[in-house]
């Protein structure tokens, strides 16, 4: 399942939401001014029924200073709105699809070759990378595949100051067989790299399915992660008590790590008023 068709099966419907204090505030008391603790992204494809135009707007209007997960064609409309793309595309064969599989590796070797510089002259500093799915692979044997076909990738990468990005997905409930679903497995390629150039998107709502202690691995393994996607779990949900995580807590851990990237809300809206639930979400995150 990739993302959009994840938002397609979501179940529409209202929560009924008991605030602790912190949440409570954040929901009746946002500010247009934001603390700028936490630089704030949102992910377009959770809004796909919002136009991109509309979405940058209300982004901007909440202090959100980029949208995630745009190709090149769209990163101009972010631009525009003086928003970035501060996780952009550079291919577009979805998450099922990636460098564990050798037989990929030449065209995306030739897709972030053309990209990467695209991306650089937008202003841009990170892409998306995917392990693509096991397929029968050990987790050693995709370990030295996803080294393997990166290699190349990054050298380009680091002709242009670009980070690639690979994110770390769950294999349990969203996307079953995804190669890359354990922080210390994305840590031990970081680690085979050895490249700057290469790093973790670690996305909060993925880590919490498969392995918790979300905080802990946080600052455990900080040096290796470029940026952050939220989501409520279970569900994948708003982000506030109708869920099992604590977001203000780990924002807070995030800054005191010393962390300067991306927080980018990637939660699907269950509520009617999208906009006003992403407006929720950045309150509860600016810690």
């Amino acid at each position: 399942m990739n993302r959009k068709q994840a938002i397609k099966k979501m179940a529409a419907g209202t929560a009924t939401v008991f605030a602790l204090p912190e949440i409570a505030q954040a929901m009746t008391t946002l500010s247009p001014e934001l603390k700028n603790n936490i630089n704030h992204s949102v992910c377009q494809w959770c809004y796909d029924d919002v136009p991109l135009e509309k979405l940058c707007e209300a982004a901007k209007s909440m202090g959100i200073k980029s949208i995630d997960l745009l190709n090149s064609k769209q990163w101009a409309t972010a631009s525009k709105y003086g928003l970035t793309c501060a996780m952009a595309y550079a291919n577009d064969w979805g998450l099922k699809k990636g460098f564990s599989d050798t037989s990929l590796h030449d065209q995306l070797l030739k897709d972030y070759s053309a990209n990467i510089p695209k991306a650089a002259d937008a202003g841009l500093k990170n892409v998306i990378c995917f392990s693509g799915n096991a397929n029968g692979l050990s987790y050693a044997k995709g370990l030295e595949n996803c080294a393997k076909g990166l290699d190349p990738v990054l050298k380009v990468a680091a002709k242009y100051s670009m980070t690639v990005s690979m994110e770390l997905l769950n294999s349990k409930v969203d996307h079953i067989d995804y190669q890359c679903d354990h922080t210390e497995w994305g840590v031990e390629l970081c680690e085979k790299l050895g490249s700057p150039n290469f790093k973790l998107l670690y996305d909060i709502y993925h880590m919490q399915i498969m392995e918790g202690d979300v905080i802990a691995t946080i600052q455990k393994h900080i040096k290796y992660i470029s940026h952050f996607h939220t989501g409520g779990v279970p569900g994948r949900n708003e982000i506030d008590e109708s869920q099992e995580l604590y977001y203000p807590a780990i924002m807070q851990a995030i800054v005191n790590t010393g962390f300067k990237g991306f927080v980018a809300q990637e939660f699907i809206p269950k509520r009617p008023d999208k906009l006003a639930s992403l407006k929720q979400a950045v309150g509860i995150c600016d810690v």
